[in-house]
């Protein structure tokens, strides 16, 4: 690994419109060496060259087989050695919500999980995801330690840890993204999984600093989000994290995407 390693994730909310507002201008000027994409919603074949294949960048991208839905995409400057689509579950294989790049001594993947909705189909999906999810993330680490490497899953997690990650947390007990069981199952990739909230780890307190806020009323003026956006990553790439930045936009017409991009610097 080198002796600096800047990993940023965002999510983009469609990359064919994120691209026209700025993702564009944002990936030619980051210093990063990884950058992981979700909620691209698009083909490889359906976004500019700019976005598939960027100057300087390795560019890999796993769209879903339901055209204009989910979608995740990893660039590295360095040529990955393996790519994989999906983590072995084959209702997820092809649903655009995970893509896993090896670089030397990494393993870094880019995740998307479903966000839910309380009483639908679309909550029973997550617990499914959930469900098959948590043991290919301790498969993994084992792996991983095995060959000498380190692990980092970036993304929209979609779940909020504890009451410091949402501003409005006493009125979402009962949404999803912030029920006990999401968080109790949060919990146990930290606990039993061994991996590292990197960000949490660097400011334990909070309130935030959140990655999301809804499009809706003045939530992102009134610094009302989520802390969705996650870099996790097994222990000893965690020690190595010296800061962890939210590139919140300076005004609401200045954002391309309803995220943020958390941008690590891990020594």
């Amino acid at each position: 690994m080198r002796d600096v390693l800047t990993i940023s994730t965002v999510n983009v909310n469609g990359m064919r419109a994120a691209a026209k507002k700025g993702f564009v201008d944002w990936l030619a000027a980051s210093g990063s060496d990884v950058v992981a994409c979700q909620e691209v919603r698009a083909e490889a074949s359906q976004l500019p060259e700019e976005v598939v294949a960027p100057l300087g960048w390795h560019a890999h991208h796993a769209a879903a087989a339901v055209k204009g839905r989910n979608g995740v995409s990893v660039y590295s400057r360095v040529q990955p050695e393996e790519v994989r689509t999906g983590f072995g579950e084959p209702e997820f294989e092809d649903s655009g919500r995970y893509l896993q790049v090896h670089l030397p001594g990494l393993v870094a993947a880019s995740l998307y999980l479903p966000s839910g909705d309380v009483g639908t189909p679309r909550q029973e999906e997550k617990e499914r995801f959930m469900a098959a999810f948590l043991p290919y993330l301790v498969e993994l680490r084992a792996k991983a330690e095995a060959a000498g490497s380190e692990v980092v899953v970036l993304g929209d997690w979609n779940i909020a840890h504890r009451e410091a990650d949402l501003k409005a947390w006493k009125t979402n007990q009962k949404n999803s993204g912030f029920l006990p069981e999401e968080r109790a199952w949060l919990s146990r990739v930290y606990d039993e999984a061994g991996y590292v909230d990197v960000q949490r780890k660097l400011a334990p307190e909070g309130p935030g600093p959140y990655t999301w806020w809804s499009y809706r009323g003045k939530a992102f003026d009134n610094d009302a989000g989520w802390r969705i956006d996650l870099q996790v990553a097994t222990p000893g790439l965690a020690a190595r994290a010296v800061s962890a930045t939210v590139e919140r936009a300076p005004t609401y017409a200045e954002r391309w995407s309803d995220h943020a991009p958390l941008t690590v610097v891990y020594e």
